[in-house]
């Protein structure tokens, strides 16, 4: 009787795929279709991230090569800039009032939308218009002419015998007409907010209810923490957004930051130094401190947490 051998001659090993030619062949629709993914993630995010970071230690105008310098970009930053300091100041104000500020009105009017009114489709639609519009060019400008001077806010107060300032051209209020802007773009975390809202059990208010909490105790004890994961989100993202504003301030301000650089957001003077002034080196190391001031924002709300964020377990 015959005994043949479980060993696979040379030749049918050569005809047998591979383990990693098995993967390649079940796989490869699949990585075909993340190519285009693949090339703009490494095309237009890693690879411009990897050379800003190398431009920030350079001299570069567009015109000449790259001349290496070094951490000078960053020790003028620090030590010689002041309207470095400047837009630093202006961008932290406005992240510190509007980021708050936006959040409370937003959650607000979540409150209110949540109590069943009617025709609640419509007025979340209205709500959120504004920031479905987004900081655009044509809300810049509006929000321009609405604080003109002889703006329609002016003429709304002289109706009271009120003469108001020129909000714009005055380095008391322009600030503050931008952040008047952002909370009234308050439609996206209104949205996130409501759905929040709808996401806490409805016994646990009746319970409350019979044991004689009243509805500010009900608010406090029930609906702030279960909510505490949305308002991180929100936090952590309106904060973002907030840090990268840059058209109303380049709009209203004409690109300059005046009056007094008192709307010198960060983002505006990168912009600047960049294209305006053509340090295209300077303008990288700014975007790297943006970058790592970001980040370590990011990080430390993840990492404090878990002292105020309370989940369902």
């Amino acid at each position: 009787m015959a005994v043949h051998s479980t060993i696979a001659t040379p030749a049918l090993q050569a005809q047998r795929p591979s383990v990693w030619s098995r993967i390649w062949q079940n796989d490869a629709p699949g990585y075909l279709f993340l190519l285009p993914r693949f090339i703009g993630f490494f095309g237009l995010t890693i690879g411009p991230m990897i050379t800003s970071f190398y431009l920030s230690f350079t001299n570069f105008d567009l015109l000449q090569a790259p001349q290496w310098v070094g951490a000078n970009n960053y020790i003028r930053m620090f030590t010689a800039d002041p309207k470095f300091s400047a837009s630093m100041r202006v961008t932290l104000f406005f992240v510190v009032f509007s980021v708050p500020l936006k959040l409370a009105f937003a959650s607000a009017v979540a409150l209110l939308l949540n109590r069943g009114i009617k025709g609640l489709p419509m007025y979340r639609a209205l709500f959120y218009l504004p920031s479905l519009l987004g900081a655009s060019v044509a809300i810049a400008i509006l929000w321009r002419q609405i604080f003109a001077g002889d703006g329609l806010v002016n003429k709304l107060l002289a109706m009271f015998g009120i003469i108001g300032p020129s909000w714009i051209s005055n380095p008391n209020y322009s600030l503050w007409t931008l952040i008047i802007l952002s909370i009234w773009q308050f439609g996206s975390p209104m949205i996130i907010f409501l759905a929040g809202l709808r996401q806490i059990p409805q016994d646990m208010y009746e319970a409350a209810s019979l044991d004689g909490a009243s509805k500010w105790r009900q608010f406090v004890k029930i609906t702030l923490p279960l909510l505490t994961p949305v308002v991180f989100f929100n936090a952590i993202i309106q904060t973002i957004e907030a840090f990268k504003s840059f058209t109303p301030a380049f709009i209203i301000s004409g690109g300059t930051g005046n009056p007094i650089n008192s709307t010198l957001f960060y983002t505006l003077y990168l912009y600047r130094e960049a294209f305006g002034f053509f340090r295209m080196g300077y303008a990288s190391a700014l975007a790297r401190v943006l970058l790592a001031l970001v980040g370590l924002f990011t990080a430390f709300s993840f990492l404090t947490s878990k002292y105020w964020v309370h989940y369902d377990d």
